[in-house]
């Protein structure tokens, strides 16, 4: 079996058959396929040393290749709308052990959908797992929102705070909103327990101009006005 300590993987799961936007993951955005922002992302990284995307569709790994990233296919049965992001991961591993003996030390979860993430950002949350002998780790911005819920009688009640008070920000304790951009975790330790969060988890910062998540044609506008003026037209 190879030696794969060090080694650093990341999976980009990225499905054919999205209903809220058709095609998202490869429509064009500033010039690129949406799929092509991440994986770029990925290659400029210090730490990541294989760049996979996980997808059942041909257009897609069309354009993956095209990024120079590798592709497996994704089997029918995980890719359905109820699939978890998880069940893409195991099976990727799973295949790179099956047909390589490939086992990474690390696995990077990066999001498609979240075009504006830097190197930086995906460095930072793998150094992040390292520096604090964490299992897992996620990406979030810093959250000073108050939130609220209803009871069963309608009435509106403070879910992080009372609603009787209302502290300054520096006087809350910090709160963190997951930005679903990128996820670091200890290979093994993921495919002994199956999900993202798991043993110690820790928490790398990232701006919220950079935590765009793609769920609409409006975000898509968005992060096609960001990119242009970050300067990443083809």
């Amino acid at each position: 079996m190879a030696d794969n300590h060090g080694s650093c993987l990341a999976i980009i799961p990225a499905r054919g058959g999205s209903k809220g936007i058709p095609d998202k993951n490869i429509r064009p955005v500033a010039g690129a396929p949406l799929i092509a922002h991440v994986i770029r992302a990925a290659k400029k990284s210090v730490h990541i040393t294989r760049i996979v995307v996980s997808t059942d569709g041909e257009a897609i790994a069309a354009a993956a290749r095209a990024e120079g990233a590798e592709v497996v296919q994704r089997p029918k049965e995980i890719s359905c709308d109820t699939a978890s992001s998880e069940s893409a991961l195991l099976h990727t591993l799973h295949y790179l052990d099956a047909t390589e003996h490939y086992r990474p030390e690390l696995l990077v979860f990066l999001q498609c959908t979240s075009p504006l993430s830097l190197p930086e950002d995906i460095d930072a949350a793998i150094e992040t797992l390292r520096r604090e002998g964490a299992d897992s780790v996620l990406t979030a911005t810093s959250f000073h929102g108050f939130i609220w819920r209803k009871d069963f009688n309608g009435n509106a009640i403070g879910v992080n705070h009372d609603k009787h008070t209302r502290p300054r920000r520096q006087d809350r304790e910090p709160e963190f909103q997951e930005n679903g951009a990128i996820y670091v975790m200890n290979a093994a330790g993921f495919c002994e327990k199956q999900h993202r969060f798991f043993g110690r988890t820790a928490i790398s910062l990232m701006p919220i101009e950079r935590s765009l998540d793609i769920d609409s044609l409006e975000d898509l506008a968005t992060a096609e006005r960001l990119l242009s003026a970050r300067g990443e037209l083809l």
